[in-house]
């Protein structure tokens, strides 16, 4: 596959990142036309202002990386991203709410974080690695109903986590195409065939932090 820079939202959400690291990573977004660069959100100013004459996107994140904050800080979180340039916003849902089937929360909360997009792309990372398949389909139906535009698979801050599986993307396909939602699988796509195989199962967007190393593979 010849366009899968398409793909990519170029990813660095670590705590000891430092600007330098930052810079880089939108020069590298620039120089190989990825869709986008995934960032914390005190940060969404700098990459909007690096990549103004570029079609790179700048995608963060609210309610990170636990999904547990109130769903009014997620509100305002999200409302500050929107003011400072984000593109798009990829929301962690409340993992315990879904445990525990509080489909009235869930849903709620993703249709107000869904307002305060403002028509941006809301994509609800689900946290794959801490649900079993029928929570995961659960989770999927939830942010239907909540009226998401993706569904994605996870933080990569599950200690000991696998992250994205092409088996849980497939499942996540099967369960929102219907819908119009789309699948974006991220945390632990380090190659170029991991990046096929999650392309394959469903995936049109992949969060990864290899994204130089993945287009670079023969």
């Amino acid at each position: 596959m010849d366009n899968l820079n398409n793909y990519i939202e170029h990813t660095l959400l670590k705590q000891d990142a430092k600007k330098e690291d930052l810079l880089k990573l939108f020069d590298e977004a620039k120089a190989n036309n990825f869709l986008g660069v995934c960032i914390n959100p005190c940060y969404v100013k700098l990459a909007k202002e690096n990549l103004k004459n570029s079609d790179v996107k700048v995608v963060t994140v609210i309610g990170f990386p636990l999904g547990a904050n109130t769903t009014e800080t997620k509100i305002f979180e999200t409302i500050n991203a929107i003011k400072d340039g984000a593109d798009e916003i990829d929301m962690v849902i409340n993992v315990t709410k879904v445990k525990d089937k509080e489909t009235e929360f869930i849903v709620d909360e993703i249709k107000q974080i869904k307002a305060a997009c403002q028509g941006h792309n809301l994509k609800v990372i689900l946290e794959t690695d801490l649900l079993e398949k029928d929570e995961i389909k659960y989770a999927c139906e939830c942010a239907i109903k909540g009226g998401a535009d993706f569904v994605k698979t996870s933080t990569g801050f599950v200690k000991g986590g696998v992250g994205a599986k092409a088996e849980d993307v497939e499942l996540m396909y099967q369960t929102v195409n219907f819908a119009g939602l789309q699948v974006k699988a991220s945390g632990g796509i380090r190659d170029k065939e991991a990046a096929l195989n999650m392309i394959k199962a469903g995936a049109v967007r992949l969060g990864t932090s290899s994204g130089v190393k993945i287009i670079s593979e023969g």
